[in-house]
């Protein structure tokens, strides 16, 4: 697909969403149209801050692509949902150690080299 909701993101930047023109259900991926009423969509950008709403520690190497080991080898990283304020969930690699990790605690999410990443949003 081309075209306006179709723009990648670049590393470090907003994540792109969309959001329904008839009932205003924020989605990402970016899609044309709604997922809960089928309506047409326009693309937005999503907010920066959202909650840690769950997450884990993936302990296993993911497949390849897009995931791409490390030159010194596969290390456990955490991994979660961040809930934004439109209520839309983003998986996203979270950037802290997993021992740090609580849920509800206030997240910068951004696009990441693959998927979203996701830091401890300074309060």
């Amino acid at each position: 697909m081309e075209g306006p909701l179709s723009a990648a993101a670049e590393t470090g930047s907003r994540l792109h969403g969309s959001r329904c023109v008839g009932c205003a259900v924020a989605a990402y991926p970016a899609r044309p149209g709604c997922p809960c009423c089928g309506g047409p969509a326009e693309p937005v950008l999503l907010s920066a801050t959202g909650t840690l709403w769950t997450w884990t520690v993936q302990r296993y190497v993911p497949k390849s692509p897009p995931y791409v080991p490390p030159a010194a080898g596969f290390t456990p990283f955490a991994v979660g949902y961040v809930e934004l304020p439109e209520g839309v969930r983003v998986l996203a690699a979270l950037d802290i150690r997993p021992e740090d990790a609580e849920i509800g605690m206030t997240m910068t999410v951004a696009a990441g080299d693959g998927v979203p990443r996701a830091t401890e949003a300074a309060v």
